[in-house]
C-alpha cells in the first residue's frame, strides 16, 4: 500500500487521500472524520463505492444524525472514488464492481457502445481488504463489529457479491437498486453457493433497497435476493428490504442513504 498524497477536502473534518492498489490503479479516497471522540468500542465505518457521487451526501447525513444528545454514536465515512472525479466513472466502476461473465450474457448498452473492461471485482475487493481497510484502522480506532459497505446499481451488485464471497469482511451490507441482471443473474448463483455453505459462524446484516418506480426487472431482482435469504434467518443473517414507492433508480438515493445510516448505527 502506498499513499501518494493527502489533500484537503472541502467539508469540515474531511481528508482526501490518493491510494494506489497493488495493481497500480489509483483511487480517490474521501474520509469524513467525526468531531467527537471514538466510543469505547471504536468508530463504526461506512464505506461507499462510487464515492465521487455518494460521499458528500452520506458524510453530511451521518454528521447530522450523530449530533448529541439524541443522535447515534459517531462514525467514519469512507468514499472510494477515482482520479477523474466524475460522479460515475463508467469505465473504472464497470471493472471494479462486476463479476467476470461471458460477454454473450450481457445486454446491449443503452448508449450503443461496447461494454468497457469488466470483471475485476475480486481485485477490487483485495484492494479494500488488504490495503484500504488496514490503512483506515491504522489511523483511527474502529469498531470491527460495525464495518459497513454501500453501493448502488452496479455498486449494489458489488455489495451482494461481497457478502456472498467474503462474508467476514463487513458486518453490515447495503445493496441499493442492485443490478442482479448482470451476466444473466450471475450473482444469484453466487448467492446459492453462499447459502449452501453458510454455517452461521457470525452475524451479518443485509439491507436491500429499491425504488418502486424502477424498471420491473430491477425490483424483481432485489426481491429475489431477499426471498432466497429467508432460510438463513436462524443462522445469524438478518435481512431487511425496503421499497420506496414513487422513487426511481436515481431519485431513490437520498432515501436510501438516510435509511442506511440508521441501519448501520442503531445498536
Amino acid at each position: 500500500m502506498r499513499i501518494i498524497e493527502k489533500n484537503g477536502y472541502s467539508p469540515s473534518n474531511c481528508v482526501e487521500w490518493t491510494l494506489q492498489s497493488s495493481q497500480g490503479r489509483d483511487y480517490r479516497i474521501m474520509i469524513a472524520i467525526p468531531e467527537a471522540e471514538a466510543p469505547p468500542e471504536g468508530y463504526a465505518v461506512i464505506y461507499a463505492v462510487d464515492g465521487d457521487a455518494m460521499f458528500g451526501t452520506i458524510a453530511e447525513t451521518v454528521k447530522v444524525q450523530t449530533r448529541k444528545p439524541k443522535g447515534f454514536n459517531p462514525a467514519i465515512v469512507v468514499g472510494i472514488g477515482y482520479p477523474s472525479r466524475l460522479p460515475f466513472d463508467m469505465d473504472r466502476r464497470c471493472y471494479d464492481l462486476t463479476m467476470p461473465v461471458d460477454a454473450a450474457t450481457l445486454p446491449d448498452r443503452p448508449n450503443g457502445q461496447p461494454w468497457p473492461e469488466y470483471g475485476g471485482v475480486d481485485l477490487f475487493l483485495d484492494f479494500l481488504e488488504q490495503q484500504l481497510m488496514p490503512a483506515i484502522s491504522s489511523e483511527w480506532q474502529i469498531n470491527p463489529n460495525k464495518q459497513a459497505i454501500f453501493g448502488h446499481s452496479l455498486g449494489g451488485h458489488f455489495t451482494l457479491y461481497t457478502m456472498f464471497s467474503r462474508p467476514k469482511l463487513f458486518s453490515h451490507v447495503i445493496s441499493g437498486s442492485p443490478s442482479v441482471w448482470w451476466g444473466n443473474d450471475e450473482v444469484l448463483r453466487e448467492q446459492e453457493r453462499f447459502i449452501a455453505q453458510w454455517k452461521g459462524e457470525h452475524d451479518v446484516k443485509l439491507l436491500v433497497i429499491v425504488g418502486g418506480d424502477e424498471l420491473s426487472f430491477m425490483v424483481e431482482g432485489a426481491q429475489r435476493v431477499v426471498e432466497r435469504m429467508e432460510p438463513l434467518a436462524t443462522k445469524g443473517i438478518q435481512v431487511s428490504y425496503i421499497k420506496f414507492e414513487d422513487e426511481g433508480h436515481v431519485s431513490v438515493l437520498p432515501s436510501a442513504i438516510n435509511r442506511l445510516v440508521r441501519f448501520v448505527l442503531t445498536d
